[in-house]
């Protein structure tokens, strides 16, 4: 077995004898590079992002932005990471010799104070700028200010790329300026160069550090059956959510089995009758291929989490917590999907309406494991994601809504809704689908469905909502879609 490394900012760095919860953040302040740094420990700062590289959309190979607080050193074993301090054109000797044009443009408009987040931010501008795909949608002698998009920039930079790193001293103005100001690689431009190279193949780790193991088998037939084995193994794939366990409650794992790169979870298919979604695809990955094609998980990845998070995130993993708050279940139960669960006795398909049995509680067997999840063509025409949140980016909901609608000559032949946050599970609105099926979609049919969408559930108070205020927005969610509906129509 070789010995478990990482190739840090072009030099292979051996993880040994980092403990085997070690993240990457920990391995590389512990190895000198101070630039990356932990603010939150949680991934909602971003002051700890790196880029790693991954298999690409476009290119062979895709330079992304990862939470390095959260994701453990191990799970990039065999993986290559470029840090703020290799950005940098450096000579033989190693020392830097002229910024990246990412640092440039951010020390020249202003994009810095105190500088403890800076390094965080321009790793995600940078994987911005290596993005294949980013073009100049206007003339590019615009005047970077101009505020007719204030989401994009001239240069084809989408400010959603920074949506996971925060700046408290600053002020956001000339951060965006300088992501509004970069240009594009240039030919000699080693990173740019590296997108045309496949990313390296994931690692088979076997890795034991003071009776703590991390493990990584190369195929689903190894992963079940050593799951059937250790059934109180940590399955990890984003590990966007056992990071944050291991930072803020100390959680600590006998084994950890990664299942990110195995290729069994990493398909996604268009077929006649449905769409199958790897388990492990990361949720910026299924944005990117689906391109907009499942018009409701097109609403669901702008306001889930941040794009830091859904570089890593997964449909398996939301799943697999279990959480009745998770954003992915009410959108998969609009979509009427089912889970294909694949264990050592071979694979079964379940509705996600039959999955959860309690609160983090589901109907997967020990040993078994979320390989896909399929989502059942023709698509309903009506649909629409509605969050409720204190913030309207990366934040936990409240209350989370989905519809997808059938309606045919003004009648309502099918409907579907999935909510979460108002019950010890995701659920189905199922009396409110039934109030509406078969009637008239109008005024007084949606008033009165909103009224029993309003009894749905049990929602309960916490420091994010009341169950009072819970409850109102069910109901006012759907009065929404019908006005947006409405709209839609007239205009």
């Amino acid at each position: 077995m070789v010995a478990a490394r990482i190739t840090v900012n072009g030099k292979e760095t051996p993880i040994s004898p980092a403990a085997a919860h070690t993240t990457v953040l920990d391995f590389l302040r512990d190895r000198g590079l101070t630039g990356t740094k932990e603010g939150c420990a949680e991934g909602e700062c971003g002051a700890c992002s790196v880029l790693v590289a991954r298999p690409g959309v476009n290119k062979p190979t895709d330079w992304v932005a990862v939470n390095a607080c959260l994701v453990p050193a191990l799970a990039l074993d065999g993986q290559e990471v470029v840090t703020s301090e290799g950005l940098a054109t450096v000579d033989a000797a190693g020392v830097p010799t002229a910024l990246h044009p990412v640092q440039e443009e951010m020390a020249v408009r202003g994009g810095s104070q105190c500088g403890y987040c800076t390094p965080g931010f321009i790793c995600s501008m940078a994987s911005e700028y290596y993005r294949p795909d980013r073009c100049a949608h206007t003339d590019p002698a615009a005047d970077p200010a101009d505020d007719t998009d204030s989401e994009h920039g001239p240069n084809g930079f989408d400010l959603h790329a920074l949506s996971g790193n925060l700046c408290r001293c600053t002020g956001y103005r000339p951060i965006r300026d300088a992501a509004f100001a970069v240009g594009s690689p240039t030919e000699d431009d080693v990173l740019a160069q590296r997108r045309e190279q496949s990313p390296p193949e994931p690692a088979a780790t076997e890795y034991a550090q003071d009776g703590a193991e991390f493990l990584r088998p190369g195929t689903l037939a190894e992963t079940v059956r050593l799951l059937r084995e250790r059934p109180g193994a940590v399955v990890v794939a984003g590990s966007t959510d056992w990071g944050v366990e291991v930072n803020i409650r100390s959680r600590r794992a006998d084994c950890v089995v990664a299942v990110d790169r195995l290729p069994e979870l990493r398909e996604l298919r268009v077929e006649s009758g449905h769409i199958e979604i790897g388990a492990a695809q990361t949720l910026t990955e299924i944005e990117r291929r689906l391109d907009g094609s499942v018009p409701l998980l097109a609403d669901l990845f702008p306001q889930f989490a941040s794009r830091l998070i859904r570089n890593s995130a997964t449909l398996g993993g939301n799943l697999g917590t279990g959480s009745p708050i998770g954003d992915s279940p009410p959108v998969l139960l609009a979509l009427e999907a089912s889970l294909l669960l694949a264990g050592t006795d071979g694979e079964r398909e379940v509705p996600l309406a039959d999955y959860f049995t309690g609160y983090r509680q589901s109907v997967r067997r020990p040993g078994e494991l979320i390989r896909a999840v399929r989502i059942p063509l023709p698509l309903s025409p009506v649909t629409a994601f509605h969050k409720i949140a204190k913030r309207r980016f990366d934040d936990i909901s409240s209350v989370a809504v989905a519809f997808a609608l059938d309606i045919e000559d003004g009648t309502v032949r099918k409907a579907r809704i999935g909510l979460g946050g108002v019950a010890a599970t995701p659920i189905r609105a199922l009396t409110t689908e039934a109030a509406l099926e078969g009637r008239a979609w109008t005024a007084e049919t949606v008033e009165a469905a909103a009224r029993i969408l309003r009894a749905e559930g049990t929602p309960m108070d916490d420091h994010r909502a009341s169950a009072l205020y819970r409850s109102a927005m069910l109901g006012q969610s759907l009065l929404k879609l019908y006005a947006q509906t409405t709209e839609a129509v007239s205009s």
